[in-house]
């Protein structure tokens, strides 16, 4: 299935939690940290919304930066997204 976003939507995959920490350590499922960098994989027209003009821009394959609670959780295929308005996007990863 594909998933087109709408208005100024972003469809992103979070990056994998870190399985070790730098000491070396195996951190347990609980202990992981939630990944706030993402990859985005599609993005919408932009466009008027809620009565403003909405320039996109963010890019498919960018590397970003969203809240630890940002966006609606999906599952497409087995495999978990998450759909983000741009404004929840908080930096681009150069």
């Amino acid at each position: 299935m594909n998933l087109k976003p709408l208005a100024d939507r972003v469809i992103i995959k979070m990056a994998e939690a870190e399985e070790t920490t730098k000491g070396g350590l195996i951190l347990t499922g609980a202990a992981k940290e939630k990944p706030e960098v993402a990859e985005v994989l599609a993005v919408g027209p932009g466009g008027n919304v809620n009565g403003k003009e909405v320039k996109m821009e963010v890019s498919v394959g960018d590397k970003v930066i969203v809240g630890k609670y940002a966006g609606t959780n999906v599952k497409v295929d087995g495999e978990e997204l998450i759909i983000v308005r741009q404004d929840e996007i908080l930096a681009i990863v150069e």
